[in-house]
């Protein structure tokens, strides 16, 4: 997973990383792919590629490229060179984007992740990106196109400012809001690009409604992480107890990412950075894990004294993973 905001991270030796670029700032590529196909009738797939290979080869899409042609497309233009400037530059982008179309979503984004002054001003700003994103999108878009929304590149900024709201809002403490936004985010994308169902997996076992949650878990069966994992054992925890299933299901969390107990044992400490990359089963998709997971486990009676009690006895066993 990579850091969006471009904030720069921290290697082993504690050295400072370069900024990681904003991947968002990439999407006018496909914006300039979309508009050197519009119009053009090939006759197969492998000749449409072989066009764009031509393009490529030509160099046509090594530079940025304005293709918008309504306010709304220009101002996304605008964005999209604010996704790819630096400090101050970006916000003064954002605000040129919502002087040219009040409807760019991203702008209202992008302020409320760097020009807002507190939590209750990025809410409002994002309620607003929504709200704009509605407007650009327009009902038709919501009635036909449901379930294929983020393959549809003019869809990004509206759900980008949906799930920064519904994470807001989560963090805030209202998370019936933000559980429903995020439950129509993956109505509306149910292939779930943006990991929507991850926070809504926390959110669901701290409101306590586990028959949502265990339908989500079950939405998903091939999910590999530690999200997945660890929130599944919790929920068996506060539905049953210890019994042989929840046990199983811990154990089954240790073999996905042994790095997890660790921290929510204490026996490492949370980096207070947030890691720029992580992997499945690494130690940074525990830090990952544990900077939003650790309070649902303290606050569920017992849970950390059963996993230290099951850690201590996996780790004794044969071919049980030893973490450091």
């Amino acid at each position: 997973m990579k850091n969006p905001s471009g904030k720069r991270g921290k290697g082993k030796a504690g050295k400072d990383l370069p900024p990681v670029p904003d991947m968002r700032s990439n999407e006018w590529v496909l914006a300039a792919v979309r508009q050197a196909l519009e119009g053009r009738d090939f006759e197969s797939i492998g000749d449409a590629n072989a066009a764009l290979q031509t393009k490529l080869a030509a160099g046509d899409f090594s530079e940025k490229q304005k293709t918008g042609t309504t306010s709304r497309e220009k101002a996304q233009d605008i964005m999209y060179d604010a996704w790819g400037a630096k400090g101050k530059e970006r916000i003064d982008l954002a605000y040129k984007a919502l002087a040219v179309s009040k409807d760019c979503a991203d702008a209202y984004v992008l302020l409320a992740e760097e020009a807002a002054a507190d939590s209750a001003e990025a809410i409002r700003l994002l309620q607003e990106g929504v709200r704009a994103g509605e407007r650009a999108l327009g009902p038709q878009m919501f009635e036909e196109e449901a379930g294929n929304f983020w393959g549809i590149l003019e869809t990004r900024p509206y759900m980008r400012a949906r799930f920064d709201l519904a994470h807001l809002l989560y963090h805030e403490g209202k998370r019936v809001e933000a559980i429903a936004h995020m439950q129509e985010l993956l109505r509306l994308n149910p292939g779930d690009n943006q990991g929507v169902r991850h926070e809504l997996a926390g959110c669901l076992l701290e409101e306590g409604n586990m028959e949502a949650l265990g339908k989500l878990l079950d939405e998903y069966p091939d999910e590999y992480s530690a999200v997945w994992f660890y929130t599944g054992a919790l929920m068996k925890f506060r539905q049953e107890g210890r019994t042989p299933e929840a046990d199983a299901c811990l154990v089954a969390a240790f073999e996905q990412n042994r790095f997890v107990p660790l921290y929510l044992l204490g026996k490492k400490r949370v980096p207070v950075r947030l890691p720029v990359f992580m992997g499945i089963g690494d130690d940074n998709e525990a830090v990952v894990y544990v900077i939003d997971g650790l309070r649902v486990w303290k606050e569920t009676k017992g849970a950390l004294i059963w996993m230290n009690l099951i850690h201590a006895t996996y780790r004794r066993k044969p071919g049980g993973k030893k973490a450091r």
